[in-house]
C-alpha cells in the first residue's frame, strides 16, 4: 500500500457518488464497451433501490466501484435478464429451484477496479469485504449476479465459488464474451472460503490486512 490511506465509504453522495460513477462509466466502457445510454437503458429503472459503494483515493478519485440492487418494485436485474436471450428461463422459477429468497438477496449488477499498480488487488478484496458485511448488517443473506468470466476466475482464485443459477450458462451478456448468472448463499460461500482458503477469507471477510484503508463503523444502508 503506497500513499495516504484509502477511504471506504458505503453510499456515497455527492463528488463521492460522482467519483464512482465516473469509475464504474470509465471500467466498464474501457472493459466491455459499454455506453452512458447502455447503462440509463440497463440500471434507470433499478435506480430508486440502488446502493453503491467506493473505495477512494486521498485525491477524491475512486479506485474501485460496486452497484448493488436491493430487493423493490422492479425486482433483481440477474432475475429479471435470464428471461431475455441468451438464457431465456423464468428467473423467480430459477431462484425457487436454487433455495433463494429474493426479499434477501442483493444484485451484485457491476464491480469496476481501475488497474492501479500496488492498490487494485487490495480495492477488490475491500469491496467483498463491504458486500459481504453490509450484507450481513442489513439482513441479506444472498447475492445473485451476472458476472464475467474473467471476474469469476478471480474471484474463484480468493476461494469464493458462486454456483450457476440453475438453467443457465456462459453466454454473451453486455459486451461481456463470457457472463454466467451465478447466485450464492453468503454464509455458506465465506463458511467454505475459510475452510479452504484461511488467509484470503481473513482478509476479505474479518479485514484483517486491509490496513491502510478506513472503513464504515456503521455499515447499514
Amino acid at each position: 500500500m503506497n500513499g495516504t490511506p484509502l477511504r471506504f465509504v458505503l453510499d456515497p453522495i455527492g463528488p463521492e457518488l460522482d467519483a464512482a460513477l465516473a469509475c464504474e462509466a470509465e471500467v466498464f466502457m474501457s472493459t466491455y464497451g459499454n455506453t452512458a445510454e447502455e447503462f440509463d437503458n440497463e440500471y434507470g429503472p433499478y435506480a430508486a433501490d440502488t446502493g453503491f459503494m467506493t473505495v477512494l483515493d486521498e485525491t477524491g478519485m475512486a479506485l474501485a466501484t460496486t452497484r448493488f440492487i436491493a430487493p423493490g418494485s422492479a425486482g433483481l436485474k440477474t432475475l429479471n435478464d435470464v428471461s431475455r436471450a441468451p438464457w431465456g428461463i423464468d428467473g423467480a422459477r430459477s431462484a425457487r429451484a436454487a433455495g433463494i429468497d429474493p426479499a434477501r438477496a442483493w444484485d451484485i449488477a457491476t464491480i469496476a477496479v481501475r488497474r492501479v499498480p500496488g492498490r487494485a488487488s487490495l480495492c477488490s478484496a475491500a469491496l467483498y469485504h463491504g458486500i459481504v458485511t453490509a450484507a450481513r448488517a442489513n439482513g441479506i443473506d444472498f447475492a445473485v449476479m451476472i458476472m464475467d468470466a474473467r471476474a469469476r476466475r478471480l474471484l474463484s482464485a480468493s476461494g469464493l465459488h458462486p454456483n450457476v443459477l440453475p438453467g443457465t450458462g456462459a453466454a454473451e451478456y453486455l459486451g461481456s464474451a463470457q457472463s454466467t448468472p451465478l447466485w450464492a448463499n453468503l454464509e455458506r460461500m465465506f463458511d467454505q472460503q475459510r475452510r479452504t482458503n484461511p488467509e484470503a477469507h481473513r482478509l476479505i471477510y474479518q479485514a484483517v490486512g486491509l490496513d491502510g484503508i478506513t472503513l464504515p463503523t456503521d455499515w447499514t444502508w
